[in-house]
């Protein structure tokens, strides 16, 4: 079959052989006939090379790239980038697994949308030890760039599939960045093109081990100043620069509550409010933060619960 219209696939990888094989096989596995896989090893302790030997890719051209030096998951992504070869490129981390339509559903949303919607990006379901624990459908479509300044959510790097000349246009990853990595290259994708949303959980997420996205420190220290310096003339651009800061604020309230720091969220959540005084997962973070440990326990139980019903 011609590469004219095939999906790239980039795979990061660094020290999770427990979880890469699933990674690749449900890749491997996906009904959309014209897929490439680019992994892409960020200098794993043991190669990863022999592991794919332990997954069956006969359906898809694999190619696999070893860096010299562990340079990071973003530098990983845009090595994978750049050997893809694709119309589309898309995204799994090495802990993540696909439903085996999510290429094609995709695909199929991106043609019949035409030429104006450049990124589609499915939902996920969270996995804790065998249980779902967290369900996200997002549904936010078209010009999206304000409703992503605003916060609205367009899951991370996993759910999404980009034209790869959107992809061009907007840029490289942005290395700098510890976290809040996909949700700042989502900014720069979004003034080149429109979203559309699959709404069904195509992607699973296990959860449980450890994961930078939820490190607070680098959050606060890192970047969150490096937000507010590439993106908040944006916001303003756009007329949204109070939602802007009081998003990021209370984002940063948020990881500063999964981390046990109460005080911290409490402080981070009332700068939010500031900004914007009837922002609720402001005023959310703040009854979960006052309680301590305590209510903190009993919210994660309660959403939990929900998300199993």
């Amino acid at each position: 079959m011609s590469d004219e219209r095939t999906v790239s696939v980039v795979l990061p990888t660094y020290g999770r052989p427990e979880y890469f094989e699933e990674a690749v096989d449900s890749v491997a596995s996906q009904t959309y006939p014209a897929v490439e896989l680019v992994v892409v090893d960020d200098c794993s302790p043991e190669p990863v090379a022999p592991l794919l030997d332990g997954v069956d890719t006969a359906g898809i051209d694999v190619t696999l790239v070893r860096h010299a030096e562990n340079r990071g998951a973003c530098a990983a992504r845009n090595t994978g980038i750049d050997e893809a070869g694709g119309e589309f490129v898309a995204f799994i981390d090495d802990d993540d697994v696909w439903l085996e339509t999510k290429l094609e559903r995709q695909v199929e949303v991106m043609e019949s949308f035409g030429p104006d919607v450049g990124a589609v990006y499915t939902g996920q379901r969270f996995v804790t030890d065998g249980e779902t624990t967290n369900v996200r459908a997002p549904t936010t479509s078209g010009d999206v760039t304000a409703a992503i300044l605003k916060g609205a959510s367009l899951n991370p790097f996993s759910c999404m599939l980009v034209d790869a000349a959107v992809v061009e246009a907007a840029g490289p990853l942005d290395v700098r960045f510890p976290s809040w990595q996909d949700r700042e290259w989502y900014f720069r994708l979004s003034t080149h093109c429109e979203f559309a949303a699959v709404p069904e959980p195509l992607v699973v997420r296990r959860m449980g081990h450890e994961q930078i996205s939820g490190d607070y420190e680098t959050k606060r220290d890192v970047s969150y100043p490096l937000m507010l310096e590439k993106h908040r003339g944006l916001a303003r651009e756009y007329g949204c620069e109070d939602e802007f800061l009081a998003y990021l604020t209370r984002s940063l309230a948020g990881s500063a509550l999964q981390s046990g720091r109460y005080a911290d969220a409490v402080r981070h959540a009332l700068v939010s409010l500031r900004h914007r005084p009837t922002y609720g997962p402001a005023w959310t973070t703040i009854a979960v933060a006052v309680g301590g440990p305590v209510t903190y326990r009993l919210a994660r139980r309660v959403k939990r619960f929900g998300a199993a019903r």
